[in-house]
């Protein structure tokens, strides 16, 4: 049997279904409704295929995972991965690994079952990558970007292998992280050995945290230094990250430059991780406040159609305006902040 919604109550794909009833809801489950809805109503791109399968994970809709793994098989291309879009990215597939495995295993699938190994085999032998083995980001040269955290990484690890996924974020920690800052600049061109946007990109600090907070919930309890490695590290983010809030709970598309746009989804992947965390007993509670402060932020930001504006936003992801990984973490966001509160004896928000 399916889990059909554990966290929802019942799929979201009835989002705009019986609204009466919606309003009866928490406040937590009717914004997941809404930002399901919008999120499954825009244009997909890998990664956004991939994101928005975990989010539905996340929220415990095995329905909606097993119809989006099926969607993204429709768009396999002959290496391996799957949802791909054009030419795509070397990396940016796996972001749905995790989702597109349970799918598989819930359902018994077969077919469902090869193709996300064919997605691993890529992964693992035949992905570009470095002479040190960490993976490209895109096909058009040596780079590594910080989105990666949340993409190769997490598969590798949802899938048992955990010295390929710390190998990832070791190789990309080295190029990107700032010691200073507590920050991740967003791109490393490796033949130059240089960054090659050393902007400390929001979006790309928010994969970071939100992906290591899920490789550290995977690594299984027997590889202590490695998880309090990843603990060190995610603590380290988040800090560095919280040293730049805005009263509002929110954050700027550049986290260090107030003269950049206001950028709402990083509140929204910080307060994923954090939540992950405090719920991992790996992150202490007094983070609980600032993660709330970002969740009341970032619902702020939801229009009357469930979309998340003020993000940094598709297609270009030059300027304010919505996407699907801003749907995306507004249901894990509300997911991660429910099961906490759950865990905790209170009523859900």
């Amino acid at each position: 049997m399916f889990r059909n919604g554990a966290v929802l109550g019942m799929s979201l794909s009835v989002a705009h279904c019986h609204a009466f009833a919606a309003e009866k809801l928490p406040e937590s489950q009717r914004r997941i409704r809404q930002a399901a809805a919008a999120g499954l109503a825009m244009q997909r791109r890998d990664w956004e295929q991939g994101v928005l399968a975990q989010a539905f994970l996340e929220a415990g809709d095995d329905e909606q995972v097993i119809l989006l793994t099926k969607a993204a098989m429709v768009q396999r291309v002959p290496d391996g991965r799957l949802g791909v879009v054009d030419k795509g990215s070397p990396t940016d597939p796996a972001m749905g690994g995790e989702a597109y495995w349970h799918a598989a295993q819930i359902t018994g699938d077969t077919e469902i079952k090869s193709a996300v190994l064919g997605m691993l085999e890529w992964i693992l032998h035949k992905a570009p990558r470095a002479p040190d083995g960490t993976l490209y980001h895109v096909f058009e040269g040596p780079e590594m970007w910080s989105d990666g955290y949340f993409s190769a990484p997490c598969f590798l690890a949802a899938m048992g292998h955990y010295d390929e996924a710390l190998l990832q974020i070791d190789g990309y920690r080295k190029r990107l992280w700032d010691p200073e800052k507590k920050l991740l600049a967003h791109i490393w061109d490796d033949g130059r050995k240089a960054e090659n946007r050393k902007e400390f990109w929001g979006g790309g600090n928010g994969w970071a945290a939100a992906g290591l907070a899920r490789v550290i919930r995977l690594l299984p309890r027997s590889r202590r230094e490695d998880r309090q490695r990843l603990v060190a590290f995610a603590n380290d983010l988040i800090d560095g990250c919280l040293a730049h809030q805005r009263p509002d709970g929110l954050f700027h598309d550049m986290v260090d430059r107030p003269d950049t746009f206001l950028e709402a989804n990083l509140a929204q992947m910080l307060a994923f991780a954090i939540y992950t965390g405090i719920r991992g007993g790996w992150l202490p509670q007094r983070y609980r406040a600032a993660a709330d402060h970002m969740r009341s932020g970032a619902r702020a930001q939801m229009d009357r159609f469930g979309y998340v504006q003020h993000v940094c936003g598709a297609p270009n992801f030059d300027r304010s305006g919505t996407s699907t990984e801003a749907q995306a973490f507004a249901i894990m966001m509300e997911a991660a902040g429910r099961k906490v509160e759950v865990a905790h004896g209170r009523q859900p928000a």
